[in-house]
């Protein structure tokens, strides 16, 4: 509102200094101060800003429900922008393995990351998981934890010998028994 004040003094100034010399070019300097200060009127009552968000929520008024060009929904959104669920989708691997929480369901109702773990796994056993570090079946986390850590050394891909498909396979075993 200051800058407002300023260019309005500024705009009288010069339209005093037109009058009292007879030139007419102070009148356009006037004109110029006077519109900037009415500008910044605008801009610091506030009306600046309520104009944009009513024309905004005007024009999502209006677009919600019309038809556009080459939509097959006939172009109707939710909200004016598209906002919101599709009704035709289906979860992956079926309805039955959301609980409508967001959370997937792995088999036998395991929820979370770890349901979700549990049905992205191609099947992994325990016992094979146990075979790929190289352990006996029922070895304790410290012995699961070391073999890892050797068999990561010796398969990862950034050694010289490493391979990158056995890295993975090494590392899915390690999560596994540690889940």
């Amino acid at each position: 509102m200051g800058m407002t004040v300023v260019f309005a003094v500024m705009a009288g100034l010069m339209v005093l200094l037109a009058l009292v010399f007879g030139d007419p070019v102070p009148l356009f300097v006037a004109a110029a101060f006077g519109g900037a200060s009415y500008l910044f009127w605008y801009q610091g009552s506030g009306k600046l800003r309520q104009s944009l968000y009513e024309r905004v929520e005007q024009r999502a008024r209006a677009n919600n429900g019309r038809g556009g060009p080459g939509r097959a929904d006939g172009g109707r959104t939710r909200g004016g922008f598209g906002a919101g669920p599709r009704e035709d989708w289906t979860p992956p691997g079926g309805e039955g393995r959301w609980d409508g929480s967001g959370e997937q369901r792995g088999p036998g109702g395991a929820s979370g990351r770890a349901g979700a773990r549990v049905a992205a796994r191609d099947g992994l056993t325990d016992a094979e998981a146990y075979a790929t570090l190289g352990l006996d079946p029922g070895a304790d986390q410290a012995d699961v934890k070391r073999a890892y850590r050797k068999r990561v050394k010796e398969t990862h891909p950034d050694t010289g010998d490493g391979d990158e498909e056995a890295f993975k396979e090494v590392t899915e075993a390690y999560e596994h028994l540690t889940e």
